[in-house]
């Protein structure tokens, strides 16, 4: 079984800009990831490019091309000019439309379907036109995948931070993974596939694969990264492939 484990490397490129020099160096790390198992790399050029640059991507499709088939690039980022046209030029397997605010530190909120329904069927023509596969980040909300399909998605992420924030209070927990599932569930009766994304780790990961076992991916950054820093880019691959049950530990 492949797995579905998409590594994002913002964080790799955050710790690099931090000094002008490439090391660590994105393209490096996103190939020890691949090598070690993982499905894909997950990347967010924001405007300011104050982690990845737009050049990373450019050089992680020219790797994944060249080394990795079968594998993907899915760039993540608003759709406005400048992220619609880099999607263009370079393909990515798969993007990922967030709503987000240019200065936001991360993604933390589903699509308004309401007002944003004709930006978001007009941009996503646009990149299907370029043979891109869709997703759209939505809030775990049974009601949302509905919404994402009729604006021609192909699959949502759901975002999985409230889920993850409960890891000290069981109660909640069982309460946000209710959610999240019956959003998978939701979106897989209107036909979308189902990508997860935000704050999953090893410890939350086989409660939600157990109920949700149809999920095609989850996109893992902050939580890879801070497990990577005690087990390595390879050991955390391996870890986050045994809490989904796609390795024996």
């Amino acid at each position: 079984m492949q797995t579905r484990l998409s590594v994002n490397v913002n964080a790799v490129a955050m710790l690099r800009n931090r000094r002008d020099l490439p090391w660590p160096s994105v393209v490096g790390m996103a190939r020890i990831a691949l090598e070690a198992g993982a499905k894909g790399i997950t990347v967010h050029p924001r405007p300011d490019e104050r982690h990845i640059r737009r050049q990373d991507s450019r050089d992680l499709i020219t790797m994944i091309r060249e080394e990795f088939p079968g594998k993907e690039l899915c760039l993540e980022g608003y759709p406005d000019e400048v992220f619609l046209a880099l999607n263009e030029e370079i393909k990515p397997d798969q993007v990922l439309f967030v709503p987000d605010d240019p200065m936001q530190s991360t993604s933390d909120h589903g699509w308004d379907f309401e007002a944003n329904e004709a930006l978001l069927k007009n941009v996503i023509a646009r990149v299907k036109r370029a043979g891109i596969r869709v997703s759209l980040f939505v809030d775990a909300d049974p009601a949302q995948p509905a919404k994402a399909a009729r604006v021609g998605a192909d699959r949502i992420e759901i975002y999985t931070g409230p889920y993850g924030g409960c890891y000290d209070d069981p109660i909640k927990e069982k309460v946000c993974l209710d959610d999240v599932v019956t959003t998978a569930v939701a979106a897989r009766e209107a036909g979308l596939g189902v990508n997860a994304g935000h704050d999953l780790t090893p410890d939350n990961l086989p409660a939600l694969i157990e109920r949700a076992p149809f999920i095609n991916e989850v996109s893992i950054g902050h939580g890879f990264t801070a497990d990577a820093l005690i087990h390595g880019f390879v050991g955390s691959v391996k870890r986050f492939q045994a809490a989904m049950g796609e390795i024996d530990e």
